[in-house]
């Protein structure tokens, strides 16, 4: 073993520390959420992470004491429609500033970057008048629909991956006779797959975890999604209801699993669009 390879393998070590450290301080917090809800109310707040009279019982009394089958239904149907609408309509948008060659291209592409710039709070009410125009106040429809219009984070983050495409696919396909719908759907589309499905996967965290909008738009408890119905939860058993807290944390956990599902199922899309993603300007 020569002396520069002991250097670098002592370098690695505390890099390695560090990583280990840093996954303990995020891992912490969700082992803590699942060992307090193995146990009775009395042991709850105790900070063993091994429960010491494990029990079931809380699991079956969150789903006695609120829909939440209901609720997780909501919630998958508006994260399945809000995060497909908002990645087949940000492609649409972004491939179209990549691909065309257009007067006052530059211009318009830096004005919907700029949408970014206006704070939720901004267009809260435009936005609620708008729905509640067209009737849609009280439904789920609020929710994912406005991802029909695209985003422009989402955007901007396929346009550079669009971007950095090698041109000759296209050109042959071209040459083959493709119309320009053949070439986004056929060339481009599986050539950015990494990107697209990093969108929905953001857009899917989002949508599962918004809070905001549901507390403006749903009143019905039959039309609540998760968040909505863990505010509801935290009211009725949190420190202003009857104090059981082993019912709340029961209810996070149950509402909390199927993220970290979806994450571990397109992690390797979730790490090559990471890494590829932004490669050029």
């Amino acid at each position: 073993m020569t002396a520069a390879t002991r250097r670098r393998r002592w370098v690695r070590v505390p890099v390695l520390v560090a990583l280990v450290a840093l996954t303990v301080v995020f891992v912490y917090p969700l082992v803590w959420l699942l060992s307090a809800s193995l146990k009775p109310r009395a042991e709850i707040f105790d900070n063993r992470l091994i429960p010491r009279h494990p029990t079931f019982e809380n699991y079956l009394t969150v789903w006695e004491s609120a829909p939440l089958g209901l609720w997780l239904g909501n919630t998958l149907v508006v994260t399945a429609l809000a995060a497909t609408t908002v990645t087949v309509s940000s492609a649409l948008v972004a491939w179209g500033f990549a691909h065309y060659r257009f007067r006052g291209r530059g211009p318009l592409f830096g004005l919907v970057l700029a949408t970014m710039m206006l704070p939720g709070a901004v267009t809260l009410i435009p936005t609620y008048l708008i729905w509640h125009q067209l009737g849609f106040v009280g439904t789920n429809v609020p929710l994912w629909a406005q991802n029909l219009f695209a985003s422009a984070f989402y955007v901007f983050l396929l346009r550079q991956f669009f971007l950095s495409l090698p041109r000759e696919p296209f050109e042959a396909a071209r040459l083959d006779g493709a119309s320009e719908w053949k070439l986004f759907w056929l060339v481009a589309v599986p050539l950015c797959r990494p990107a697209l499905v990093l969108t929905f996967l953001f857009e899917a965290q989002a949508s599962w975890t918004d809070l905001m909008r549901p507390l403006v738009y749903l009143q019905d408890t039959a039309t609540f999604t998760v968040p909505r119905g863990l505010k509801a939860v935290i009211d009725q058993f949190g420190p202003g209801g009857e104090s059981q807290w082993e019912v709340v944390v029961t209810a996070s956990v149950i509402t909390t699993v199927p993220m970290i599902l979806l994450f571990f199922a397109g992690q390797r899309y979730f790490v090559q669009g990471i890494a590829t993603t932004g490669s050029k300007g």
